[in-house]
C-alpha cells in the first residue's frame, strides 16, 4: 500500500480545508514545536480506524474536532480523508465525526463499517496501530516490548495481521455460531415438541377441513333440495293462488248474488213477515170467533141437555098424568101444546146446533189453515234467515 494524498477539514488545528499531497521520494514536515505536526500523524491513524481517544491526545473522540479559538468559532464536524494505492487499484477513506452523532466511514463513496476499513489496512500489512508508524518513544517501546507484542509487530510487518485479524474475527464468528447451533438445538428441541403439536393440529385441521368440507357439501345439497322443495311449493303455491283468485272471484260472484238474493229474501221476509202478522191477526180473530162459538155451541148442548131431561120429565109427568087421566086432561092439552112448542123449540135448536157445527168446522178449518199459512210463513222467515 502506498499514500498518496491526505486531506484534512476540521480535524483538530486544521481548521480549513487542507491538502497534502505524498509523491514518491521522501516527504518531510518541518516546523516549531505546537504547529500541528503530530495531528497529520494522528489523523492518519484516525481515519485508519483508531477507537482510543487517549491515543490521540484527547479525552474523547468529539475532540478531535476544532474546538475553536478567540478569533475562530469551533467546527460541528473533522473529516479526514485518506487515498492509497493498492494492487487493485485506489481507494479513497474517509472518516468524518460530528457532535452528538458519532463517526461514519466511507470506502469509494459507500458507506462502511470500522471493521472493513480496519481490514483492509490489515490486509496490506498496516494500520492505526502498525509497526510502520513509528510516533515519538515508540522505538523505545518496541525494544522493551514483550514477546507477543512483538510477534504482533512482526505479523504485521510480515503482512499477515489481516489474518489474524481475520482468524480472531472467524473464530468470534465461530463461537456466536456454535453459541447459536446450541441454541438452534434448544429451539429445534422446542420446535420438535411445537412440530409434533403442529403435526396433530395440522391433522385435527385437515380433519376438520374435510368435515367442513362434507358439511358444507352436505348443507349445500340439504340447501338446494330445500330450494327445489321451496321452488315446487311456490309453483303449487301459485296454482293454489290462481285457484284461490278463481275461487275469490266467484265467491265474489255469489256474494254478489247473495247480496242480490238476500236483498230480495229481505224483501220477501218482510213481506211473509208481513203476510204472517195479517195471518196472525186474522188467526187470533178466527180464535176469538172460534172461542165465542164453542162457548155458544156450549151454551147450546147445555140448553138441549135441559130439554133434554125437561123433555124426560115430560115424559114421566106424561106418564103419570096418562095414569091420572082424570085429572091430566087439561094438563095434557097444555103439555101437548107445550110439547109441540118444545118440538118446534127443539128442530130449532137442532137447526141452529147444525148451523153451529158447520159454521165451527168451518171455523176451525180455517184456524187450522191460518194456524198452516202461519207455519208455513214462520218457516219461510227461518229458511230466509237461516240463508
Amino acid at each position: 500500500m502506498r499514500i498518496r494524498k491526505l486531506r484534512l477539514a476540521g480535524f483538530k488545528s486544521f481548521v480549513e480545508p487542507t491538502e497534502l499531497l505524498i509523491e514518491p521520494g521522501l516527504t518531510g514536515i518541518v516546523g516549531p514545536n505546537g504547529c500541528g505536526k503530530s495531528n497529520l500523524l494522528e489523523a492518519i491513524r484516525w481515519v485508519m480506524g483508531e477507537g482510543s481517544a487517549k491515543s490521540l491526545r484527547g479525552g474523547g473522540m468529539e475532540d478531535v474536532i476544532f474546538a475553536g479559538t478567540a478569533t475562530r468559532p469551533s467546527r460541528d464536524f473533522a473529516e479526514v480523508s485518506l487515498l492509497v494505492e493498492l494492487p487493485d487499484g485506489e481507494q479513497e477513506v474517509v472518516r468524518r465525526i460530528e457532535r452528538g452523532a458519532g463517526s461514519a466511514y466511507r470506502l469509494n463513496g459507500r458507506d462502511v463499517r470500522q471493521r472493513d476499513v480496519s481490514l483492509l489496512f490489515a490486509d496490506a500489512a498496516t494500520g492505526a496501530h502498525s509497526p510502520a508508524l513509528v510516533s515519538q518513544g515508540r522505538i523505545a517501546a518496541v525494544i522493551a516490548a514483550k514477546p507477543v507484542a512483538r510477534r504482533e509487530m512482526l505479523e504485521e510487518a510480515a503482512g499477515i495481521a489481516g489474518l489474524h485479524v481475520r482468524r480472531r474475527e472467524a473464530e468470534i464468528r465461530l463461537r456466536a455460531t456454535e453459541a447459536n447451533l446450541e441454541k438452534i438445538d434448544e429451539m429445534l428441541g422446542e420446535m420438535e415438541g411445537r412440530a409434533n403439536a403442529l403435526r396433530r393440529q395440522a391433522r385435527a385441521a385437515e380433519r376438520y377441513r374435510t368435515l367442513s368440507s362434507e358439511i358444507g357439501l352436505a348443507e349445500a345439497r340439504s340447501l338446494y333440495a330445500r330450494w327445489r322443495e321451496a321452488a315446487a311449493g311456490a309453483e303449487q303455491a301459485r296454482a293454489k293462488a290462481g285457484l284461490a283468485e278463481q275461487a275469490v272471484a266467484q265467491a265474489g260472484e255469489a256474494q254478489r248474488a247473495a247480496a242480490a238474493y238476500v236483498g230480495a229474501a229481505t224483501s220477501a221476509l218482510a213481506e211473509a213477515r208481513a203476510a204472517g202478522e195479517a195471518a196472525r191477526e186474522t188467526a187470533g180473530a178466527t180464535r176469538h170467533r172460534l172461542e165465542a162459538i164453542r162457548a155458544e155451541d156450549e151454551r147450546v148442548e147445555r140448553r138441549l141437555e135441559e130439554l133434554s131431561r125437561a123433555v124426560a120429565m115430560l115424559a114421566r109427568d106424561r106418564a103419570r098424568e096418562d095414569a091420572l087421566a082424570i085429572d091430566a086432561a087439561a094438563a095434557l092439552k097444555a103439555l101437548d101444546e107445550e110439547d109441540k112448542a118444545l118440538g118446534a123449540a127443539i128442530a130449532r135448536a137442532t137447526a141452529e146446533q147444525a148451523g153451529n157445527d158447520a159454521a165451527r168446522a168451518e171455523v176451525e178449518r180455517k184456524v187450522r189453515d191460518a194456524e198452516v199459512a202461519v207455519a208455513q210463513a214462520l218457516a219461510a222467515a227461518a229458511a230466509e234467515e237461516a240463508e
